[in-house]
């Protein structure tokens, strides 16, 4: 099974959320894992996935969103 490794990032957002799009989530790599939060509630927390449980959420998702 490939994984998919990224290195740390700062927070970002999906290329395909355009500038008008405020209901988008947030994405960061750590070296722990993938951290993801609310864009328009960045205080409420994160939820974070190890290495393992982001490369398969990742594996599930159409071509066109990967």
């Amino acid at each position: 099974m490939m994984s998919i490794e990224h290195p740390i990032t700062d927070w970002f957002v999906s290329s395909y959320s355009g500038p008008r799009n405020n209901t988008c989530v947030e994405v960061r790599f750590t070296s722990h894992g993938t951290e993801v939060r609310d864009t328009k509630n960045r205080t409420a927390g994160t939820l974070a996935f190890d290495r393992e449980q982001w490369n398969s959420f990742v594996r599930t998702l159409p071509d066109n969103m990967a």
